[in-house]
């Protein structure tokens, strides 16, 4: 087999499905055949043309779950056939940022699926060392959602949140609710999330929620009846609209934090009152893509049943189908992950 089916994001809003060389793994990499690859909000946005528009055209796909086809002569931790994730998060691997886990700041890095070829389709090579093993029983869709969680692993180690640490997630969307999900596991109480779908409102409050606000006007009052008037210890903005980091400066307390973790668009700003942030000690904490030991926390967390995936795993497109998952993402808020369901070859 020399080539391989792959979607090819030609310009912003257009797939087309293509027979693309298959590529070769070398002495370092490693040949994954994909089973899935799911839609992230990043995906989106380069689907829209807001981001990554440069590197068009490109197949994308960072959220991939597959088996080995094919492993280099240095490779010797993974075997074929084997089910495994992958790191996206291409860095030197010897620079300052790299050896502290802080990957997306060294000056080398590339992401798969994002600056390179990803999972939209059949196979992807990938740097061996990036490649985690996963266990032989492990469900694939599940696996699938790997990197997701282990974004939302890294902002809540970055952020502070932890035992009675009230929080206020900011949108209930795939990565919202994730958030939820987390905020539960590490102990944070009490949990609000405002988002204005009434179906993903109920979605966040199924995953663990203590409130939900679908109005804005009303965000203000919940937050201080269910922090005895303070503001929230926490608030995480995961959505990316600089509307939302705004109002989450109003509603942390006195000593609060905001987890800057919504992908906001280029150019967009935040004004920052500079002596209410001295005088009231909050602080702003930025968290991009999980990466290194974020990766295998959220392997564990996944495949130990701590994260209820029903609703990120239900919706699945064949590939050729994947300009119609991606043209009604927003008329299915229910669906909180779509899925990309492989080819054969």
């Amino acid at each position: 087999m020399s080539t391989m089916t792959a979607a090819v994001l030609v310009e912003p809003g257009r797939f087309e499905i293509e027979r693309v060389p298959l590529p070769a793994a070398g002495p370092d990499d490693v040949l994954i055949k994909v089973a899935y690859c799911g839609i992230c909000g990043t995906d989106s946005h380069i689907f829209d043309g807001g981001f990554m528009r440069h590197r068009l055209p490109l197949t994308p796909g960072h959220e991939f779950s597959g088996t080995i086809a094919a492993v280099g002569s240095a490779v010797s931790h993974v075997r074929l056939g084997q089910k495994v994730v992958v790191d996206i998060n291409h860095g030197c691997g010897h620079c300052y940022f790299c050896r502290r886990n802080e990957v997306m700041s060294c000056p080398s890095v590339e992401q798969i699926g994002i600056d390179r070829a990803g999972g939209f389709a059949s196979h992807v090579v990938v740097p061996g060392r990036l490649v985690i093993a996963a266990p032989h029983e492990a469900d694939m869709r599940l696996l699938a959602l790997t990197e997701p969680v282990a974004c939302v692993v890294r902002s809540a180690r970055k952020s502070g949140a932890g035992f009675a640490r009230s929080v206020l997630v900011l949108g209930a969307g795939p990565i919202g609710n994730l958030h939820v999900q987390m905020m539960r596991l590490v102990g944070a109480a009490p949990i609000v999330v405002a988002d204005r779908s009434p179906a993903r409102a109920a979605l966040a409050l199924k995953a663990g929620a203590d409130a939900v606000v679908s109005n804005m006007g009303d965000l203000d009052d919940t937050v201080r009846r269910m922090t005895g008037g303070r503001g929230v210890d926490l608030a995480i903005e995961s959505v990316g609209l600089k509307e939302l980091y705004a109002a989450a400066l109003g509603l942390i307390r006195s000593g609060g934090q905001i987890a800057v973790f919504g992908l906001a668009h280029e150019g967009d700003t935040l004004s920052l009152p500079l002596l209410p942030a001295v005088l009231r000690e909050y602080g702003l904490k930025g968290s991009v893509a999980g990466m290194g030991e974020d990766m295998h926390d959220a392997l564990t967390l996944l495949t130990h049943g701590r994260f209820d995936v029903e609703p990120f795993t239900r919706a699945v497109y064949p590939l050729e189908r994947i300009q119609e998952a991606f043209d009604t993402l927003r008329d299915r808020p229910g669906d909180l992950k779509t899925l990309i369901a492989l080819p054969d070859n």
